[in-house]
């Protein structure tokens, strides 16, 4: 340029090429091509899968953090979701634990009661069912009160069985109540008999073992055919206990040289330790019939014939004049 000269045009970097207005018709009509073009010739859709392949490892390395965060609200979601639900169980498990518990119940004292109406045919007596309420708390002593007493029928003396056999003998009645006094205790005694032998005794409460209270068969001579096992059975003679109720098995048999008598211990079949629901019967003295009134010929003769003979009537055939 030489010198005193003004040279107006702009130096090469402020150069803008086209004008604006120039590219935007162009990249306009670009556009507006690509589209039909895409739309009616489907001349992008190579480019388009190229371009898919080469960017699908970009894609995925850019969407780990996306799955990374979706994955730990998920796990926390689905943990807070796990134990919620594992309270729930917990919770019907408890309920469930309960409701089992009582269905067992249920189903040993079906079983139970049961067994124990299985008696009434071989029974020919009337009977009452009755439920064990508590035990005494004496103990010297082993007594059991049941919900059942003078209002429904129950008298002294009853006998009360379970399901095993012979528990012991109402001697005590109260309106709604009854005391059964159980046949280990010291004060109760039964008649039984040997189911092998056919030999009466007496049995006797008051004794120990290690499973619990026994009896002892008492009065037997030492000679006595009794063995351990013999199963003994009411004998049906006291008016009380019906025959042939189980009562318990010999359990020890000791013939002692100092005495004239055996030392019988006797296990009773019926345990009272565990017992719920049991039977009353009514003492077969009173299913007897009344003894006959005494009438007055047979009052008056044996006084008769105590007086001597009776005087001939005067004017009977064969009397003197």
């Amino acid at each position: 340029m030489p010198l005193g000269t003004l040279d107006r045009t702009p130096p090469p970097f402020f150069r803008q090429g086209p004008s604006a207005l120039t590219k935007l018709v162009f990249f306009s009509a670009l556009a507006v091509f690509l589209m039909v073009a895409d739309g009616r010739l489907r001349l992008v859709q190579p480019l388009r899968a190229g371009l898919a392949v080469v960017l699908l490892p970009v894609q995925r390395v850019l969407n780990v953090p996306v799955q990374l965060w979706a994955s730990a609200a998920s796990y926390l979601g689905g943990l807070d979701h796990a134990l919620q639900a594992s309270r729930a169980a917990e919770a019907r498990l408890t309920a469930q634990a309960e409701t089992t518990s009582r269905v067992e119940q249920l189903r040993l004292e079906n079983e139970r009661l049961r067994a124990l109406l299985e008696l009434r045919p071989a029974i020919a007596t009337r009977t009452l069912t009755a439920e064990v309420l508590y035990e005494a708390a004496d103990p010297y002593s082993r007594k059991l009160f049941i919900d059942r007493g003078q209002t429904q029928g129950v008298s002294a003396g009853s006998p009360v069985i379970n399901d095993a056999g012979v528990l012991g003998q109402v001697t005590r009645l109260y309106p709604l109540t009854a005391e059964v006094t159980l046949l280990v205790d010291k004060d109760a005694a039964i008649p039984v008999l040997n189911s092998r032998t056919q030999q009466r005794g007496v049995a006797f409460g008051g004794q120990q073992l290690a499973s619990g209270g026994a009896m002892e068969l008492r009065f037997m001579p030492g000679n006595a055919d009794v063995k351990p096992g013999d199963a003994m059975v009411t004998s049906g003679i006291d008016g009380v206990y019906p025959p042939g109720l189980p009562v318990g098995r010999v359990s020890t048999v000791d013939r002692r040289t100092d005495s004239n008598f055996a030392r019988i211990v006797v296990e009773p079949a019926a345990q009272a330790d565990a017992v719920r629901h049991v039977l009353v019967l009514q003492p077969i003295g009173e299913q007897l019939p009344p003894r006959p009134a005494a009438t007055a010929a047979d009052a008056g003769a044996p006084a008769a014939s105590a007086a001597g003979p009776a005087p001939v009537p005067r004017g009977a055939s064969g009397g003197r004049r």
